[in-house]
Order: structure tokens, then sequence, then C-alpha cells
């Protein structure tokens, strides 16, 4: 055999697509992490109706250009009705109640509530999923729901005494569980980036009225930060955020890419500390790494059992298993 026989030549192996995975869900993580802080920010100067409801028209206008642009085609039949559960949770009901909850509840602590959404959503997957995890999942999703309450209680004056701020951040994350789950079905058929694209378009004539109404009950008078902060939520938190997170999962592997969304939270904290000079107490930080092992042990005892074997591989452009992560899509 020759020298020049082509049968020796050797071609360095391709860079394995787990690395640019993680580091597009990692980019998608660290856009969302500043979503609780700044909403903080925002509430400071404005009505919490108008930030919940604006950042969605200002997202909704991104996401009709979006669609118009690449051309995408229409949803059909029970599409449409599943797009509603969608655009109820991650649209209305998360953005809604969290911006009401952090006009009284400081940052750090609404990120320590919210650290419980992975588990949720892994839950929401499950019942949704018709799935028969092990034991060993619904008794860590169980406590870390406890650790959340009990948090939540003694940073609210004693046992079992939760402010309304709390309710409002528990039905938030309840809300953003349900919404992530379905978009997670749903975006095996019809795209994930497109999925919260037409939820912010079908939830869009509610939104509009919203932020109508709260303009005209209470015009909105904030700083040029509150407003930047206002700018972020509608452009990148409820928008730019997702190609980046949906990019990774589409790279993949979804099961994980999906759990570097457990490192939101502790990064919701720095910028709390860092942007909003919020001190750190040692309940925050326990509460939190409190929360987050229950989440990721939950997730990740979910994950073990529906993991696909290693046999099967999945590339940018194949469909996307139906395998929901712990969230599919952050607000």
């Amino acid at each position: 055999m020759s020298g020049n026989s082509s049968a020796i030549k050797k071609t360095p192996p391709p860079l394995s697509p787990s690395r640019a995975g993680l580091g597009w869900g990692l980019l998608g993580v660290a856009a969302f992490s500043f979503t609780v802080p700044l909403t903080r920010v925002a509430v400071e100067g404005m009505s919490p109706l108008f930030i919940g409801s604006g950042r969605a028209v200002i997202a909704a206008v991104l996401a009709a250009t979006a669609l118009a642009i690449t051309r995408q085609r229409l949803p059909r039949g029970i599409q449409w009705s599943r797009l509603v559960v969608v655009a109820g949770g991650v649209v209305v009901g998360f953005p809604l109640l969290t911006s009401f909850a952090l006009t009284t509840a400081s940052a750090s602590h609404g990120a320590v509530v919210i650290a419980l959404l992975p588990a949720a959503t892994a839950v929401m997957a499950v019942i949704r999923g018709k799935e028969r995890p092990p034991l060993s999942f619904w008794i860590m999703a169980a406590i870390g729901a406890l650790v959340a309450v009990a948090f939540a209680s003694v940073q609210g004056g004693g046992i079992i005494r939760l402010h309304w701020s709390d309710l409002l951040l528990f039905g938030a994350v309840a809300a953003a569980a349900i919404g992530y789950a379905e978009g997670g079905l749903l975006a095996s058929e019809i795209g994930s980036w497109q999925t919260v694209s037409w939820a912010l378009i079908l939830a869009s004539p509610l939104m509009i009225t919203l932020a109508t109404t709260a303009t005209l009950e209470q015009p909105p008078t904030g700083t040029p930060t509150q407003w930047a902060a206002f700018a972020y939520l509608g452009v990148v938190s409820m928008f730019l955020g997702f190609f980046a997170w949906y990019r990774g999962l589409a790279i993949g592997p979804m099961t994980q890419v999906s759990q570097v969304q457990l490192t939101q939270p502790v990064l919701s904290i720095i910028w709390a500390a860092v942007i909003l000079r919020e001190q750190l107490t040692w309940q925050t930080i326990i509460g939190g790494v409190a929360v987050i092992l229950c989440a990721g042990i939950a997730v990740r005892t979910r994950l073990n059992r529906t993991r696909p074997p290693r046999s099967i591989q999945h590339s940018a452009h194949e469909p996307v298993p139906v395998v929901i992560p712990p969230s599919t899509a952050r607000p």
C-alpha cells in the first residue's frame, strides 16, 4: 500500500456536540438568571401589572416578526388549545405572579422559592406523560417542596407563616411548571422557540389589554435604570433567551443540557447581591442549597429512568425526542 493511499490517512475526530449544547444552554440560563433581580428593580418604579403584561407585549412583537420572517407554518387542530396551556403558564401566569410577588419579597428570597421549578416541572411532566418514576423521585420532589415552604415560613417570621408574596411565588412555580411540561411535548411537534412564539402571539390580546389598563390607571414613571430592566425582561427574558436555551436543547444531549438550569437560582442570588446589594443571610444560603439539591436529585432520578440508550443519537436537525427536561422554557 503506497504512502499516498487514502486508506491510511487519519482525520481528526469531530468535536463532541455536547460541549456546544452545554455552552448554548448555559448562555440561556445566564440570560434568564437576571429575570428575578431585574424584576425587583423594575417594580420599584412601575406597577407590577404593567411590568408583567408589558414585557409580554414586547416579546410578542418580536415573536410575530420572527415567525413572519421565517414563514413558520400555523399550528393545527388541538395544538392551539395546548398552546393556550403554555401561554397561561409562561406568558401570563409566571410573569404576572412574580411581578406582584417581588413588590414586597426580596430577589434572593424569590430565587430560592423559584428554585423549586425544575422539580415541579419534572412532576408535571411525569403526570402529563403518564410515566412511572421510582419512589425516590416522589420523595425528593416532596422534600424539596417542604424545604421551600419551610424556608419561606422561617423568613416570614414563624412556622407555617407565609406572606402573600410567598403564595404568589408558589403559584408562579405551579403555573410555569404546567406550561413548561406541555410546552416540552408541543416543542417536539412544532419546534421549540416556535412554541413560545405562538404562545406569546396567542396571549397578546389579553396582555395588550392589561398593559393598556395598567398604563391608564398608573402611568409608568420609572428611572432610566428601571426602564432598562423592563426592556431586558421583554427582549431577553421572554424572547432572546429562549433562542440560546432551545438551541442548546436541540444540540443536546437534551437530558444533560437541561440540568444546567439548576445553576440559575445560584446566579440569581448572586445578581441580587451584586445589583441590589441584598445581604446574603445564612437562611438564604442554606435554603437555596437545600432546594437546589432536592430538585437536582429528583430531576436526575427521573431522567435516568427516561434516558434513551447511548446508541441512539440525535442531531440538531432531527426531531427532538419527547423527553421533557427539567424546564424546556424559562421565564
